[in-house]
């Protein structure tokens, strides 16, 4: 089930988590964790499933109110975009994590790839089965991609890029035709360091993906972003490996907009793909207006046609205040709605 509408609107994946859930001064005291971070939860362990469900129906609430039309769980169970999900394979030494440096060259802790990668158990089928289960509008799930899990992990089990890259494709592959048996309509996989390693996304990145998506159905999106504004506040005002991007198998590519103020030509590489479009910048707290989210999206209708075009914000929205997330969501529909009306 996918909406009708021209213009749909969606979340790239986060949503605030609220301030009872987590700990919002450590969160923002850091960067993305690559390993655990168990302390991050205000909850205590045996309470936290039980709060993370009430979390992810607040986050099905506002994105419902606000008028959004593909939801997503807010990722509300989640530490960071990568961390759950990667952490949880076989072959990585949870204990003992490694040091490498991030995108922007600081060393952070990482899993540490001590044996062969497997994906044992189901990590995020409940996800999907509780939004399922809670929303009558069309669901999306988002998962790190194979290439960014190899990025920030420290290989000392197989030696070799290409051999990595296949053992993470593999349980990304398996995890994500469970999502789909759990209901999930769209599916994302998220590759922001194929834009931060472009000479390597060039090598691995196109592979990596078609990996991961063999043989899975429905609207797939592959999300490619600068990183987290609150972490990256100056960002470059051009992709270092988008038209590339073409040749793979996802439907739709995900882009950054706003905050880098993209030049929306560049949308031209991409003739064969759908594009969830970044209208909303993460780097102020200002809301925007609708007629600005309607400028936004004239820019890009000048180079794809309608059908083509999806609208959300220019990443995850989990480091910004609730109101101001909310309002931005509100927005963003409003100006879609006003281009929707336009055609």
């Amino acid at each position: 089930m996918m909406p009708d509408k021209l213009i749909p609107t969606t979340l790239v994946g986060s949503y605030p988590q609220p301030a009872w859930l987590v700990d919002k001064e450590k969160m923002l005291g850091s960067a993305p964790p690559r390993v655990r971070m168990k302390d991050v939860w205000k909850v205590t362990p045996d309470e936290l499933e039980e709060a993370q469900d009430d979390a992810t129906l607040t986050a099905i609430h506002d994105q419902e109110r606000a008028g959004i039309d593909i939801l997503s769980d807010g990722e509300v169970r989640r530490e960071s975009y990568f961390n759950r999900f990667a952490n949880a394979l076989e072959g990585i030494d949870i204990d003992n994590p490694a040091m490498v440096p991030n995108r922007r060259g600081v060393e952070v802790p990482v899993p540490r790839v001590s044996g062969a990668i497997k994906r044992t158990i189901p990590v995020q089928v409940h996800d999907v089965e509780y939004l399922r289960a809670h929303t009558t509008k069309p669901i999306k799930i988002t998962i790190p991609g194979a290439f960014t899990m190899a990025k920030l992990a420290k290989d000392e089990y197989y030696n070799d890029t290409t051999a990595l890259i296949s053992a993470y494709a593999t349980a990304l592959n398996e995890e994500i035709r469970d999502l789909k048996a759990a209901g999930a309509d769209v599916i994302q996989i998220d590759e922001p360091y194929m834009q931060a390693n472009p000479e390597e996304a060039e090598k691995y990145g196109v592979d990596a993906i078609n990996q991961a998506l063999d043989g899975i159905d429905g609207p797939t999106v592959v999300h490619l972003c600068f990183g987290y504004a609150y972490v990256v506040k100056d960002k470059p005002e051009g992709y270092s490996f988008l038209p590339q991007l073409d040749a793979c198998n996802a439907q739709t590519i995900s882009i950054e907009a706003a905050q880098p103020h993209l030049d929306p030509a560049i949308l031209e590489k991409l003739p064969s793909k759908k594009i969830m479009f970044g209208v909303l910048s993460l780097g102020s707290e200002e809301v925007e207006t609708p007629e600005q989210i309607a400028q936004s999206l004239r820019g890009a209708l000048n180079h794809i046609s309608p059908d083509r075009l999806i609208a959300a914000p220019d990443c995850g929205m989990k480091y910004l205040p609730r109101e101001v997330a909310f309002g931005k969501l509100k927005a963003m529909v409003d100006g879609a709605e006003i281009v929707r009306r336009e055609l």
